[in-house]
């Protein structure tokens, strides 16, 4: 059922190829497994999002798009698994990945920048963005890619448990069914 739930929402290769923005980019949009949902895909598409989630700003859709495409899955869902950071969880989020890195490198805890952030423009933020996040030090350095890398893990096979778990149940259904209706089991 949630097969058919998506492919509702998912555009087919016609509505992408006739769409006059993504023309230049179609023949990298064509891969079968950026659409198809199946274990593999779903798995990797979420592994996608969830790596890309932690990059700052809007570069996380984009990111997730390029490495979409460059291991082939589920690109909606690499989009979707990207909207876990928001302006309420990104801080607790970057304040994890800075815990995490004082861990692996053995450092005490101590902040060496304020948190803050100066009013920027949108044509500036990013090398500003990239000089806070380096004030921070080795530990927020080291621990953000760490953190990407263990949430992208995780996500993927608790996807592929969960998928698992889902077939199972699904076939013990059908099984007890069947030999409800006097069927062979």
């Amino acid at each position: 059922m949630p097969k058919k739930y998506f492919k509702n929402y998912v555009p087919s290769r016609q509505t992408i190829e006739q769409n006059r923005w993504l023309r230049p980019v179609a023949h990298w949009l064509r891969q079968p497994n950026l659409w198809h949902l199946h274990r593999r895909s779903v798995a990797g598409g979420v592994a996608v999002g969830l790596f890309c989630g932690l990059i700052p700003g809007p570069l996380q859709m984009l990111a997730a798009v390029a490495l979409s495409i460059l291991f082939r899955v589920n690109l909606p869902i690499a989009l979707l698994a990207t909207l876990y950071t928001n302006p309420f969880t990104i801080l607790p989020l970057y304040v994890l990945a800075y815990e995490l890195g004082v861990w692996v490198l053995g450092q005490d805890g101590i902040v060496s920048a304020p948190v803050a952030m100066p009013d920027l423009h949108w044509h500036d933020w990013l090398l500003p963005l990239l000089h806070w996040m380096a004030s921070l030090g080795k530990a927020f350095v080291v621990g953000l890619p760490l953190l990407a890398i263990l949430l992208a893990v995780l996500g993927y096979f608790a996807v592929r448990l969960g998928w698992r778990g889902w077939v199972m149940w699904e076939l013990r259904k059908r099984r007890l069914r069947r030999n409800r209706e006097g069927g062979k089991p």
